[in-house]
C-alpha cells in the first residue's frame, strides 16, 4: 500500500468520530491489512477491543504488537491484565503508565487500576494508600468522589476481615457514609468484620432501605443491587444465631440470579448453613461440591476461601469420610509454616484432630491426641483442641500443664519464628484465661511481663497485648513490673497521643515516683467530678454495690457449706424418722429431752441416791478419791475352817 493511502486512513481515524466499537474494529482491522506497523490503528483497536470487553483478544494482540504498542497503551495493558485476573502484572503496569502520564486525567485513571488490582491481589494497605491520596487532591470530584468513598470503604473492611488493622484504630464512619447505600453496606461490612454483629446487622438493613428508596436507580439494578446485601445480612444473623429469621431472609435470595460465580458460591454456602439441621448431610455434601469454581478475575479473597475449605472438611466428617479428612489435612499441614498461628492452620490441625477421633471427645480420644502431640509439640491447632477437651472434662490444672509444656518447647528454640508464636497474643490470652479459672495471679503478671520485653523489641508490636501487660503489671508491688510499665505506657502513648487509655496509664505509672513528670499530662485528664457529674449515687446505693470476684467467690464457699451442713441436718432428720416404735422405750416422749445419762449404769448415774444404812456404805466405799472416816475401823480377817488331817480323823474320845 503506498504511504500516501496509509496517511490517509490514519488522518481519517482521527477525524471520524464512531460510536459503534464493532465499526472503530473493523476499520482498524482494514487499515492494518495495508499497513502492520501502523500505532495509530494498533492503539486505536487495543482500545476498541477494551471497549468490547474482549480482553484476552486485546492481550493477544499488544503482545502481537511488541513492548513499544505496550508502553503507549499501558493503561488499557494494564486494565486488561486486571480484569483477566493477572494482577501482580497490571499493579506493575499502572503504576508505569501512572509515573509516566502526561495528562492529569490519564494519571488518575492509571492510579484507580493500580488500586483495583491491588484490592483484588489483597494488598488492601496499598489500595487504601492510593485512594487517600486520590481523596487529597482537589480534582476528586462528581462520581469520582463517590466511587473513592466506596472503594476506600471496601479497603477498610478487607483490612478488618484479613487482621491487617487493629480494630482499636478502625476508621469511624462520618453521617455522609451512611447515606448512600454503597457506602452503608461497606460501612456494615467493617463492622462485622470487627466482630460488632449487632452493629453491622443494623446497618446492613439501612443500605437494603436505602437501596430500595434509591430514586436514580431502576428496579432491575435495584434487584441486583440488593442481592449481596441480603447475602451478607444473611451472614450476620447465622453468625448470630438467628436462625429462623435467617429463613425468612434465604426466601428474598435467587441464586440462580446472581452473575458472579464467588457470589454466588458464598450464597449457596450460606444457605446450606441455614438447611443444615433439617437436612440429609448427604445432601448437603452434594450440593455443596456440585457448585462451580469461579476464574479468572472472578476469585476468593483469602478469608472466603479459606471458610469454604474449612466447611468442605467439616462436611466430610459429617459423612464419616474421616480417612479421606487425614490424608488432606496432613497433607496440606505438610505444606504449611510449622509451627504457625494462622487461623486457616490451625483449622487444618482441628480437623485432622477430630477425623482421627472419629469426632470423639472421651477420655481415650484425649489420650489419643495426646500421643500424637507428643510427635507434634509444635502443633498451636492441637494443643488448643486438646486443652479445649480437657477444660471440657473440669479439669483446668491438666489443661495448664499441656499448654504450658508446648510453650515451653517453643521457648528453648532459638528460632526467632518460634519464639513470636511463643508470645502470641492469642496464645497467651488463652494461658492467662486459663490461670484466672485458677487465681494464679502472680503467673498472669510473669507471663505478660516476659511477653511485653519479648514484643518491645520487635519492630511490629501487638497493642493489645502491651496494653493488658502495662493494665497489669502497674498493680504490682515490685519496682521492676511498674519500670516495665511505665515503659510500655509511654511506647503506647508515643505510638498514639490521642489514646486515653494509655494516657491515663501513663500519668498513673508515674504518680508515686516522679509526679513531676506527668504533671503537664495530669491537667490534660478529665476530672473525677466531670466523670461522675451524672451518676445517681441514690440510684446505685438503691440498686445495690457489685461484688468483686473474690466476694462472689466466698459467698459461694459458705453458700455451699450452709447447704452441706443443712443436707447433714436433713439426713440426720430422716435417720431420726427411720427408728422403729419398737425399740423406743415403753414411756418415750418425743416432748421430753433424754436424759444425757442414759447409757451408764444406773449407779453411775448423777442421779443416782442408794437407800438404806448398808446402801450408803457400800456407796461410800466405791468412792473414787473421797475421804474416807476415822472410826470406821477396819474389820479382822475371819480364820478360814481348819481342814481335818488324817490323825485327828483317827484320834477319838478320850
Amino acid at each position: 500500500m503506498p504511504a500516501g493511502n496509509a496517511q490517509n486512513i490514519r488522518s481519517l481515524l482521527k477525524q471520524i468520530s464512531i460510536e459503534d466499537d464493532e465499526t472503530v474494529l473493523r476499520v482498524c482491522n482494514e487499515a492494518l491489512k495495508r499497513s502492520k506497523t501502523d500505532l495509530h490503528a494498533q492503539h486505536t483497536k487495543v482500545v476498541a477491543l477494551l471497549r468490547l470487553d474482549r480482553y484476552e483478544d486485546a492481550l493477544r494482540a499488544l503482545d502481537e504488537y511488541g513492548d513499544d504498542m505496550k508502553r503507549k497503551a499501558s493503561l488499557g495493558y494494564s486494565y486488561a491484565l486486571y480484569k483477566r485476573g493477572q494482577l501482580r502484572e497490571a499493579v506493575e503496569v499502572a503504576k508505569y503508565a501512572a509515573a509516566s502520564a502526561s495528562e492529569d486525567d490519564e494519571r488518575r485513571g492509571a492510579l484507580h487500576v493500580q488500586a483495583q488490582a491491588s484490592y483484588r491481589a489483597e494488598d488492601f494497605a496499598n489500595a487504601a494508600t492510593i485512594y487517600q491520596g486520590l481523596f487529597e487532591s482537589p480534582r476528586a470530584l462528581g462520581n469520582e468522589y463517590n466511587d473513592l468513598r466506596i472503594n476506600s470503604w471496601a479497603s477498610e473492611a478487607q483490612r478488618l476481615w484479613q487482621r491487617e488493622r487493629d480494630s482499636a484504630r478502625a476508621r469511624k464512619p462520618e453521617r455522609e457514609d451512611l447515606e448512600t447505600f454503597e457506602t452503608c453496606y461497606n460501612v456494615a461490612c467493617a463492622s462485622l468484620a470487627r466482630g460488632d454483629l449487632k452493629q453491622g446487622e443494623i446497618l446492613l438493613r439501612r443500605a437494603k432501605e436505602l437501596c430500595k428508596t434509591a430514586e436514580d436507580l431502576p428496579e432491575d439494578l435495584k434487584e441486583s443491587e440488593l442481592l449481596p446485601i441480603n447475602i451478607q445480612q444473611l451472614y450476620a444473623l447465622i453468625s448470630q444465631g438467628k436462625t429462623e429469621e435467617a429463613e425468612e431472609l434465604v426466601k428474598e435470595i435467587s441464586v440462580d440470579d446472581i452473575p458472579e460465580i464467588s457470589v454466588k458460591r458464598i450464597a449457596q454456602n450460606n444457605i446450606l448453613i441455614t438447611q443444615h439441621l433439617n437436612t440429609n448431610p448427604y445432601i448437603l455434601y452434594k450440593t455443596f461440591h456440585d457448585a462451580p469454581e469461579p476464574e479468572g478475575n472472578d476469585q476468593f479473597f483469602k478469608f472466603q476461601s479459606e471458610a469454604l475449605e474449612a466447611n468442605s472438611h467439616a462436611l466430610d466428617l459429617e459423612v464419616q469420610k474421616y480417612d479421606g479428612v487425614i490424608r488432606s489435612t496432613t497433607k496440606a499441614l505438610a505444606q504449611r509454616p510449622y509451627p504457625s498461628t494462622e487461623p486457616n492452620d490451625n483449622l487444618l490441625s482441628i480437623y485432622n484432630a477430630a477425623a482421627r477421633v472419629r469426632g470423639q471427645t472421651n477420655r481415650k480420644s484425649i489420650q489419643e491426641l495426646r500421643s500424637l502431640l507428643d510427635r507434634r509439640p509444635k502443633d498451636i491447632g492441637l494443643v488448643l483442641t486438646i486443652v479445649q477437651l480437657i477444660v471440657g472434662e473440669g479439669n483446668t490444672t491438666s489443661a495448664i500443664d499441656v499448654l504450658e509444656s508446648s510453650l515451653r518447647s517453643l521457648e528453648e528454640s532459638i528460632s526467632e519464628a518460634d519464639q513470636e508464636v511463643r508470645y502470641n497474643p492469642g496464645l497467651l490470652s488463652v494461658l492467662i484465661a486459663l490461670y484466672q479459672r485458677e487465681g494464679r495471679k502472680s503467673h498472669i503478671k510473669s507471663e505478660l511481663a516476659k511477653a511485653a520485653l519479648f514484643w518491645r523489641q520487635q519492630t511490629q508490636q501487638p497493642p493489645s497485648l502491651l496494653r493488658a501487660a502495662a493494665a497489669s503489671l502497674l498493680h504490682s508491688s515490685d519496682p521492676a513490673d511498674l519500670a516495665i510499665s511505665q515503659g510500655l505506657f509511654s511506647t503506647l502513648r508515643n505510638n498514639n497521643p490521642g489514646d486515653k487509655f494509655a494516657l491515663a496509664g501513663y500519668v498513673a505509672s508515674y504518680a508515686t515516683s516522679d509526679l513531676e513528670k506527668v504533671k503537664k499530662e495530669l491537667d490534660i485528664l478529665p476530672r473525677s467530678q466531670d466523670l461522675v457529674s451524672d451518676i445517681d449515687a441514690a440510684a446505685l446505693e438503691s440498686a445495690g454495690v457489685p461484688q468483686s470476684q473474690a466476694s462472689l467467690a466466698a459467698n459461694a464457699a459458705a453458700i455451699a457449706g450452709a447447704r452441706k451442713r443443712a443436707s447433714k441436718e436433713q439426713q440426720h432428720a430422716r435417720a431420726k424418722k427411720r427408728i422403729r416404735k419398737s425399740r423406743l422405750p415403753k414411756d418415750y416422749d418425743a416432748s421430753k429431752t433424754p436424759d444425757a445419762e442414759r447409757w451408764l449404769p444406773l449407779r453411775d448415774r448423777s442421779s443416782y441416791r442408794p437407800k438404806g444404812k448398808k446402801g450408803k456404805q457400800r456407796a461410800a466405799e466405791r468412792t473414787q478419791g473421797g475421804i474416807v472416816s476415822e472410826d470406821v475401823s477396819a474389820k479382822p480377817q475371819q480364820p478360814q475352817p481348819q481342814q481335818k488331817t488324817a490323825a485327828s480323823k483317827k484320834k477319838g474320845k478320850r
